[in-house]
């Protein structure tokens, strides 16, 4: 795992070198994964696109964080394609449809309320859950993957992007739970943000409360298996099937 010093954030990392079941590895320079891309310096912005070759950025975060933030850095550089696929249903904001939106999510799997949403992801956003895998795929280069935190929304497509490349079941967790070990970073430059910080005021608690657990990953995954026959079962009867496999599977194994 190599993680990438940003100075503008907090959770970054290539997912290249972590290892196939087959004995392969993941691809350097192919899949990268951050959190918010808000306060990127010029010299992150030259980390990643002229070191790393990054061309495409998926950004998971809803309408309404994109519009509040505003167009960050990467934005003025022509060469990086910029592609807005929310995880989350968009057309009721108000508080009482948050909250029932939330309460249903729970009902998904009561024991643990982050696989719950995860799951409400697969249900909710099936076709941009597809298109962020197919963004990937088609990228000329490096794609990088993110939203606010890095470690939720983000923390899916790239498990399923791992899992269809054939990355064992514990290192998948592995990747995901290593955003734990940045969490004091991530919210303190949420909490900065005039964005998150009253949601995150609102929920009240310690760093430790948003932290990534293995259980959580490892609950999801084992879900799909359950729900859904697995990953690949569940992608093909969404429109992603064996040739976008193949073809998501190609660009990531080195």
């Amino acid at each position: 795992m190599r993680w990438l010093e940003l100075e503008g954030a907090a959770n970054a990392r290539d997912v290249g070198g972590l290892p196939t079941a087959d004995g392969r590895t993941i691809a350097e320079r192919t899949l990268l994964r951050a959190d918010n891309l808000q306060g990127l310096t010029p010299s992150d912005i030259k980390l990643l696109v002229e070191d790393l070759g990054l061309s495409t950025v998926v950004d998971l975060r809803s309408s309404h964080e994109v519009e509040a933030e505003g167009p960050g850095p990467l934005r003025a550089v022509s060469t990086v394609r910029h592609v807005h696929l929310s995880m989350l249903l968009e057309q009721q904001t108000s508080e009482e449809a948050l909250f029932a939106r939330r309460e249903r999510a729970l009902a998904r799997y009561p024991d643990d309320p982050m696989c719950a949403l995860y799951l409400g992801y697969l249900e909710d956003r099936p076709e941009n859950v597809v298109a962020a895998l197919r963004t990937i795929s088609e990228s000329p280069s490096a794609a990088l993957v993110h939203c606010a935190a890095g470690k939720d929304r983000t923390g899916v497509v790239v498990a399923l992007s791992l899992t269809i490349a054939g990355v064992a079941r514990e290192v998948v967790v592995e990747d995901y739970a290593a955003s734990g070990t940045r969490i004091a970073g991530v919210l303190a430059r949420l909490r900065a943000s005039p964005t998150y910080a009253p949601d995150l005021a609102r929920r009240g608690g310690g760093d430790d409360i948003h932290r990534p657990l293995a259980e959580t990953m490892d609950a999801f995954l084992s879900e799909v298996d359950r729900r859904y026959g697995g990953v690949l079962p569940w992608l093909g009867d969404h429109g992603f099937g064996e040739p976008e496999v193949t073809r998501l599977r190609t660009k990531l194994v080195a």
